[in-house]
């Protein structure tokens, strides 16, 4: 196949000025989310007590009398912040998101505004304070997750979408307008009992409600609150969804602040007791894609109910800091500089000089051809190991229509290091690299 014909873009050093990753920074105190690529999601709630899946009460079509009883049962003994975030900063995660009510209704919090919360279990206390308390003594960003669908609240108005009862209950009064003064009224809580929040990451708007005046009244109470788009407007960053692309996908760059989401597990965000796990070196790739292309990504996984991490869980999270943690300066003040190759098996970040290859699809070849790159490194080095690297410049066969040279990197470990992505990092001298890129 021809490599396609080179185009110039917006060059390195305006990028660079930018913005962090070449986006546009909002420079204020939500750019924070720039420097901290790398988070933890944590879907919790009654959920984990029958722990098949967090919309257990949905999918399974139970009646809200029947779920409710669950929190009858709930009194996590082992339940500690500090062992969550523990775990967090081994993985290389520099923030959370917590569910605060997921569809179900159930709050995680003291709120004044249902009793259908954690203050009315036996465990009576308020989980996301405890949370809250730990990640600001730790420094560690917190951003709350909240569902606008709500199978619980008698002024929500269920009709058989997703993520809601089939009709309302004998005893209901829908009334979008009642609800909303409900949602408005536990933001503010949420907003202003529990100090500084970093994110408010809204989910399930199946009425497709709009509203702009909610996420303002957010940045008005959490300044340095950066909220997403699934809530009443067009909020502030993209959420891609589970295995969003494939690698070797086209898409080279996020042309907006992204924050991609994913769990360990293949079928539950909730802790599930038979979960099917997806592999170390899957979710490994599928992180070093996003942050690549310049988005954060944000890894779930689920509590037990009684408040610990499943033993596997915790493994792979272990397991991926031991990767991230070698190859973490690919991801830090650097910029997508994917278009600097026509290499579609690869995706590239750079910072001034230095430029990290990315090997996040599954290798093909032990070798990796960086055309039209035709400046030989002056090291070479394979973060994962801290191993040098074999580069040449070389006319290659594949461009011999080219007539040009170009970088190949070879005898790459690809065999001995199949369960990871592999991070090359090249350090040029100054000058050797293009100012612009294709």
């Amino acid at each position: 196949m021809t490599p396609a014909p080179p185009r110039v873009v917006t060059p390195h050093s305006e990028r660079a000025r930018e913005g962090v990753h070449g986006l546009k920074a909002f420079a204020d105190g939500r750019d924070w989310f720039f420097s901290r690529r790398f988070g933890l999601f944590v879907h919790w709630g009654l959920y984990a007590i029958p722990a098949w899946h967090e919309q257990h009460h949905y999918r399974l079509r139970l009646p809200r009398s029947e779920y409710t009883k669950l929190m009858h049962q709930f009194n996590p003994p082992r339940f500690d912040p500090d062992a969550w975030l523990d775990l967090a900063e081994q993985a290389g995660m520099r923030y959370l998101c917590f569910t605060t009510k997921h569809c179900d209704g159930f709050c995680m919090w003291d709120t004044a505004h249902t009793d259908f919360s954690v203050m009315h279990t036996p465990y009576g206390r308020d989980v996301l304070a405890l949370l809250a308390e730990a990640c600001h003594r730790r420094h560690f960003p917190l951003c709350v997750y909240y569902s606008i669908a709500d199978m619980h609240q008698p002024k929500y108005p269920n009709a058989g979408r997703s993520y809601e009862l089939e009709r309302p209950d004998p005893g209901d009064e829908p009334d979008l307008g009642k609800y909303m003064d409900f949602v408005k009224a536990q933001v503010r809580e949420l907003c202003t009992n529990y100090g500084e929040i970093h994110g408010f990451w809204w989910d399930a708007n199946v009425i497709e409600h709009r509203d702009p005046s909610i996420n303002a009244m957010i940045r008005r109470l959490q300044p340095n609150a950066i909220i997403n788009n699934r809530g009443f407007d067009d909020g502030d960053f993209s959420t891609p969804e589970r295995d969003w692309h494939r690698p070797g996908s086209d898409v080279l760059v996020f042309d907006r602040p992204t924050e991609a989401c994913q769990s360990v597990g293949t079928q539950s965000w909730g802790y599930r007791a038979d979960e099917d796990y997806y592999t170390d070196a899957h979710l490994i790739r599928s992180i070093d894609s996003i942050l690549a292309r310049g988005g954060n990504y944000l890894l779930n996984l689920g509590p037990q109910a009684d408040g610990t991490f499943p033993p596997e869980g915790e493994r792979i999270l272990r397991a991926i800091g031991f990767w991230y943690n070698s190859v973490k300066e690919a991801f830090e003040r650097t910029i997508p500089a994917s278009e600097l190759t026509t290499n579609r098996e690869v995706l590239l970040t750079r910072r001034e000089n230095t430029l990290y290859v990315h090997l996040c699809a599954v290798p093909t070849s032990t070798a990796v051809i960086l055309y039209p790159i035709a400046a030989r490194p002056r090291r070479a080095t394979l973060l994962n190991t801290g191993e040098d690297v074999e580069t040449r410049v070389d006319l290659l066969p594949s461009y011999h229509e080219q007539r040009a040279e170009c970088l190949r990197l070879r005898n790459l470990p690809v065999n001995e290091l199949c369960a990871t992505a592999l991070v090359v990092k090249l350090e040029f001298d100054a000058g050797a690299l293009p100012e612009q890129v294709l």
